[in-house]
């Protein structure tokens, strides 16, 4: 199986500005032939990223040396055009929307490769085609890759790539697990095993909105800004790595104890509707969650099931089978036929569980 990894590199400054040249190379390809795409379809004309690709080979790239500079890797720009491509094809088949330009200093990032060939990969160091040697904070597997995908996040480079592994099935100690999702509790197992919300967004609030109104305070242009700028970034970046960690933590006990594990399939696009529960909501991380379920999953070697959307989980009685109307306040679940008196979040995770015998 293919396995992904991110972690942070350890530049100097001259090799920051190598890698902002890179950037800069493959947001200025992505925007001209996403200009170039809109020209064409407006004329008539059908483009794809082949088309493209070929005529700034052979008309454009020639005209601009800074992109034949020595110590850039020339493959980012095949890439730039094989990422609007899959932007147009997401779009297309309805799972995104229009293409937009890149902006600079913003979503920063190209891949590259060594002409088809294995890039090998391991340790502290790396070896980065045409760019050469870069130091790493933390040790890598010692394995090859196909190509290398190098982004910025605030003031902070990162090197990502995917590999192959083995599968790593472990011993299981539960059979069956229902997980129900919330915003009270992140995650309510059926085995009665509960993992609180930290709510990072929420906690960090203050620190985001005093770091928010000092950078909508600076001059516009000024380098005082600039550094506001990346201290807002930094802030950012670490209340997602602080939610990425927790979810990190849940679904890799959820895949090592577990061989069945049954979840809902939310609605967060419409739960995010709700204005009073948006932000918290979405600082639950529940797309996150079940993304990083599903590639553990096949890495330690347990099933997914997906319960359906309107699966009255919440509202059945997991003691008698009863089902009755349940108000997002009420945090028991009173059962009127049988009398049953249950924490509402269990009851819908053992409810839940019962699926994956049915």
């Amino acid at each position: 199986m293919l396995l992904s990894i991110k972690t942070k590199l350890k530049l100097s400054k001259s090799q920051e500005t190598i890698m902002s040249k890179h950037a800069g190379i493959a947001r200025f390809t992505y925007n001209w032939g996403l200009a170039t795409w809109n020209n064409l379809f407006k004329d008539g004309l059908k483009p794809n990223k082949y088309i493209l690709k070929k005529f700034f080979n052979n008309h454009v790239k020639p005209e601009f040396e800074w992109i034949k500079e020595k110590g850039i890797c020339q493959k980012i720009t095949q890439y730039a055009f094989d990422h609007l491509g899959d932007a147009f094809s997401r779009f297309f088949d309805k799972k995104g929307g229009y293409p937009n330009f890149k902006k600079k200093g913003r979503n920063d990032s190209f891949t590259i490769d060594a002409s088809g060939k294995p890039i090998p990969v391991g340790g502290k160091s790396v070896k980065l085609p045409t760019i050469g040697w870069v130091k790493i904070y933390e040790g890598l597997p010692h394995t090859t890759c196909t190509k290398i995908t190098i982004s910025r996040t605030a003031d902070s480079w990162f090197i990502a790539f995917a590999y192959e592994q083995k599968h790593e099935p472990t011993v299981k100690q539960h059979e069956i697990v229902g997980v129900d999702l919330g915003v009270k509790e992140l995650a309510t197992l059926s085995t009665g095993v509960v993992f609180p919300n930290p709510k990072h967004y929420k906690t960090n609030l203050e620190k985001l909105t005093y770091v928010s109104r000092k950078f909508a305070r600076k001059v516009k242009g000024s380098n005082n800004r600039y550094k506001a700028k990346i201290q807002l970034a930094r802030h950012h970046a670490r209340v997602a790595n602080l939610r990425k960690d927790t979810i990190h933590q849940i679904t890799t006990f959820l895949c090592k104890n577990h061989a069945r594990i049954v979840v809902e399939d939310l609605n967060v696009s419409g739960m995010l509707s709700n204005h009073k529960l948006a932000q918290v909501i979405a600082d639950c991380g529940f797309h996150e969650f079940k993304r990083q379920l599903e590639y553990k999953a096949k890495k330690f070697g347990c099933e997914i099931i997906i319960a359906d959307r309107w699966f009255p989980s919440s509202k059945t009685c997991s003691n008698c089978g009863h089902i009755q109307d349940m108000p997002l306040k009420e945090r028991t679940y009173n059962c009127s036929s049988c009398s049953y008196s249950i924490d509402r979040d269990l009851n819908a995770a053992i409810n839940l569980s019962r699926l994956a015998k049915a």
